[in-house]
C-alpha cells in the first residue's frame, strides 16, 4: 500500500516538475545574455497601456465563447448548467494549467459536477471533442497562412535549407534541441495522459459515457450558433494577440498576416506540455519575428511582456472564477445530492 501511494506522489511530482523545469530550462537558454533592464525602460516610455488593456478584452471574451459553446454541447446530452458556471469553469480550468498543464480539462468537468450536478465522464466527452475540434482549427489556421505567407517561408527555406552548411549546423544548434526536447516532452505527456484515461475508464466503467459526450455534437440544436461561437474564440484569441502588436513602437508596423503567421507558430509552441507554452512559445515568437526584421533584444521583451501580462490574466479570471462559484451557488444543491 505504502509503494503505490509513494508511486503516485512520484508520478504526481513528475507531472508538476517536468513541464516546469522544461519551460523554465527553454526560457533560460532563450533570454541568455539578454539585457532585463530594456524591459522596464520600454514599460517606462515605450509601453502603450491601453493597447495592451484592448487585448486583454479579447481575451476574455475568448473566454467567454468558450463557456457559450460548451453549453451547447452539453444540451444533447441532458445537462443544462448554468451559463456563469461553465463560464467561470472555464476561467479556473485555464488558471489550473499554470499548474499542472492540461490538468484544467479535467477541472472544469469537476467544477460542473460538484455545482451543476453534471455527469462528469459525460462532460469530459464534451471537452474531448471540443479539443478535437480546437485542433482541427488550428490545422486549418496554418494551412491558410502557409498559403497566404507562402513567399515568407519560401524565402526563409531558401535562406536557411538550400545550404548545406545549414544541415551541419542544425545538429550543433542548441535551437534544433530545444525543438527536440519540446517533441519528446510532449509525446511523453501524451503517453501519460493516454495511460490514465485507459486506466480511469477501466476501473470506473463510464468509459460508454464518455464516447456519449464525445459524440455529442451530433445532436447540437443550434449548430450555426455552436460555429459562431467556435469562430468567435479563435479570432478573439488572434486579436488578442495582434492588437498587442501596437503596444510597441517596434512592431506596430509589422502587419495582419505576420501577426498570422507568428499567432500560428505560437499556437503549435502552446501543446508543448509547460505552463501556459512559457519557454516554447517565447523561442517560437522570438524566432519568427526575427524573420520579420525585429531585433532579437525587442523580440523578447515583446514575448516575455505579452506572455507575462496574458498569463496574469489568467491568474486573474481564475481567482475569480474561485471566489464568484460558491458565492452564486450559494442557494443551489447540485442534482445529485
Amino acid at each position: 500500500m505504502e509503494r503505490s501511494d509513494s508511486k503516485k506522489l512520484l508520478n504526481k511530482i513528475w507531472q508538476f516538475f517536468l513541464p516546469l523545469f522544461l519551460g523554465a530550462a527553454i526560457l533560460v537558454w532563450t533570454y541568455k545574455g539578454f539585457d532585463f533592464e530594456r524591459v522596464w525602460s520600454v514599460l517606462d516610455g515605450g509601453f502603450n497601456y491601453w493597447w495592451m488593456l484592448f487585448s486583454l478584452v479579447f481575451g476574455v471574451f475568448g473566454h467567454l465563447f468558450r463557456g457559450w459553446r460548451w453549453n451547447l454541447s452539453l444540451a444533447p446530452l441532458g445537462e443544462y448548467p448554468k451559463r456563469r458556471n461553465t463560464v467561470y469553469a472555464i476561467f479556473v480550468s485555464y488558471a489550473a494549467n499554470l499548474v499542472i498543464p492540461r490538468i484544467g480539462e479535467v477541472s472544469r468537468c469537476g467544477i460542473l459536477a460538484k455545482y451543476e450536478g453534471v455527469s462528469f465522464s459525460k462532460s469530459l466527452g464534451t471537452v474531448i471533442t471540443e479539443r478535437i475540434i480546437d485542433s482541427v482549427c488550428v490545422v486549418l489556421i496554418t494551412c491558410a497562412t502557409l498559403l497566404l505567407q507562402t513567399g515568407i517561408f519560401a524565402r526563409f527555406v531558401k535562406e536557411t535549407g538550400t545550404d548545406t552548411a545549414f544541415f551541419l549546423h542544425l545538429f550543433t544548434s542548441t535551437n534544433f534541441y530545444i525543438t527536440v526536447a519540446c517533441i519528446l516532452a510532449l509525446l511523453i505527456f501524451a503517453y501519460m495522459m493516454f495511460r490514465k484515461f485507459s486506466v480511469f475508464a477501466k476501473v470506473k466503467g463510464i468509459f460508454n459515457d464518455i464516447w456519449q459526450g464525445c459524440l455529442s455534437l451530433r445532436h447540437v440544436k443550434n449548430a450555426p450558433l455552436f460555429i459562431l461561437y467556435t469562430v468567435g474564440i479563435w479570432l478573439c484569441y488572434f486579436l488578442q494577440f495582434y492588437v498587442a502588436f501596437f503596444s510597441f513602437d517596434f512592431s506596430s508596423d509589422l502587419g495582419l498576416m505576420a501577426g498570422l503567421v507568428m499567432f500560428v507558430v505560437g499556437s503549435i509552441a502552446v501543446i508543448v506540455p509547460t505552463p501556459n507554452g512559457a519557454g516554447p512559445w517565447h523561442f517560437a515568437i522570438i524566432t519568427i519575428m526575427m524573420m520579420y526584421g525585429v531585433s532579437k533584444d525587442d523580440a523578447g521583451i515583446f514575448a516575455l511582456l505579452v506572455h507575462g501580462i496574458q498569463t496574469f490574466l489568467l491568474i486573474l479570471l481564475g481567482i475569480y472564477g474561485l471566489v464568484a462559484l460558491p458565492l452564486v451557488n450559494k442557494q443551489i444543491k447540485p442534482k445529485n445530492s
